[in-house]
């Protein structure tokens, strides 16, 4: 009996899965956050580009 009793004061005690998945919290909030600047920074990039693309056309047929 006193195994089991030692036993699951240790499992309560063990903090090391609780910071695992903090980490692999903190790892898939940084991912989403990456993926949401480069959709966000591509749009913008290609309108910029659309926009110096159209003003060079517009110059090269006055």
């Amino acid at each position: 009996m006193k195994t089991i009793t030692t036993t699951i004061r240790r499992f309560v005690h063990d903090e090391q899965g609780v910071t695992a998945i903090e980490y692999g919290l903190l790892a898939a909030l940084v991912g989403v956050a990456i993926i949401t600047a480069a959709a966000v920074m591509g749009t913008k990039i290609s309108d910029l580009f659309t926009a110096i693309a159209n003003k060079l056309g517009a110059a090269s047929v006055s």
